[in-house]
């Protein structure tokens, strides 16, 4: 451990010591507790914030609601996308549309 100094005020000071008495723990056990939880709590707020929060907000509130309804509609729209340039789709023969007529 490293010693350090911290200033409190008086009425802080007083405090502290009546807590670290009630429990029966030196003041520094009951600081060094504080400061530990505290710096836990403060990586655990950094550490949730994502920047990419809001980064698609449309301004629509029924978005969840109607999850399938636009799945579907993005689902289609590419699927036709694909057809129209020819994505997705087996080049057929001659052989394929008819087989018995190739022979």
């Amino acid at each position: 451990m490293k010693r350090t100094t911290i200033f409190v005020d008086e009425a802080l000071e007083q405090d502290l010591k009546a807590i670290a008495g009630n429990r029966r723990q030196p003041v520094a056990s009951l600081v060094r507790e504080a400061l530990a939880e505290y710096v836990t709590r403060e990586k655990r707020a950094s550490r949730t914030t994502l920047s990419f929060v809001a980064a698609g907000a449309s301004g629509h509130t029924d978005t969840a609601d109607r999850h399938e309804e636009l799945l579907w509609q993005e689902t289609a729209g590419a699927s036709d996308m694909q057809h129209s340039r020819g994505v997705g789709r087996k080049s057929r023969t001659r052989r394929d549309v008819h087989p018995a007529r190739s022979r």
